[in-house]
């Protein structure tokens, strides 16, 4: 069989998996927190027929060699971590992390998931939750029934301005965490990551310090997608596509001549 067709066939699965990963940074250009991904390619074997520098007489070596290709596949998709704008809402649990770090979130089964989604709001005991799952934040703040307001500082302190007392109350502090590699970490959904062997352990610290971001209450971070570079990047895999395709044709037709005259 022609090796172009299966060179070919490398391509078309390489682009397919690349629209792919455009398709999903589209979907979620409308979700709070979400960063986009980009497909990493790379290219497949070599298959060498003349090494470059092997000895073409006794006195001479090969400038060049000769080595065909077998084509290439998507070995990663990376994230980026890069800020999105900042989205104003005025709600007094929506906060926003200006620089790095990740909120810190409880999951069911007792380990920490990261997200720079912060929606909040609370539950049925006061606790601040994350609005889709009712997954807690950490460390666990609770407020008052008889809270009038929750004020949020840029170093993450929480306090309440409680009926009948002149003085806020502090109910808790944020903490955030960063990581060595924030690439490496696992996006397991609902806006969350957990930590891998190659993000690095997280570093956990009070906002504002040591390099992390700080909170801002009442805005969210919105989605880091680009729409119109997503959709140039579209039409790049589409024309990739097509033209792999075009060599399959190619490739078709001189087969079909080659059956023809035989």
């Amino acid at each position: 069989m022609h090796p172009a067709l299966w060179i070919s066939k490398t391509g078309l699965d390489a682009a397919q998996t690349d629209v792919a990963v455009i398709s999903n940074n589209l979907a979620n250009a409308s979700t709070v927190g979400f960063k986009k991904s980009r497909a990493v390619f790379e290219d497949l074997l070599y298959q060498t027929i003349n090494q470059p520098g092997g000895r073409s007489s006794a006195d001479t070596e090969l400038p060049s060699g000769l080595m065909l290709g077998a084509g290439s596949k998507v070995v990663a998709t990376q994230k980026s971590f890069t800020q999105g704008n900042m989205l104003t809402t005025e709600n007094q649990l929506d906060m926003s992390i200006q620089g790095k770090g990740f909120f810190e979130i409880l999951q069911p089964d007792g380990s920490i998931a990261y997200t720079r989604n912060g929606q909040f709001t609370l539950d049925d005991i006061g606790q601040i939750v994350t609005p889709g799952a009712g997954f807690l934040l950490q460390p666990n703040i609770a407020v008052p029934e008889d809270a009038q307001s929750i004020t949020i500082s840029q170093e993450g302190e929480v306090s309440a301005s409680v009926r009948g007392q002149a003085a806020p109350v502090v109910l808790g502090q944020i903490t955030l965490s960063d990581f060595i590699n924030p690439t490496g970490l696992q996006p397991v959904g609902q806006n969350l990551y957990t930590e891998t062997a190659v993000s690095g352990a997280p570093i956990q610290g009070i906002p504002g310090l040591n390099g992390l971001g700080t909170i801002v209450q009442g805005s969210l971070e919105t989605s880091n997608v680009n729409v119109t570079e997503e959709l140039v990047n579209l039409i790049e895999s589409q024309r990739l596509y097509e033209m792999n395709s075009k060599v399959i044709s190619a490739v078709d037709q001189m087969l079909g001549q080659v059956i023809q005259q035989l």
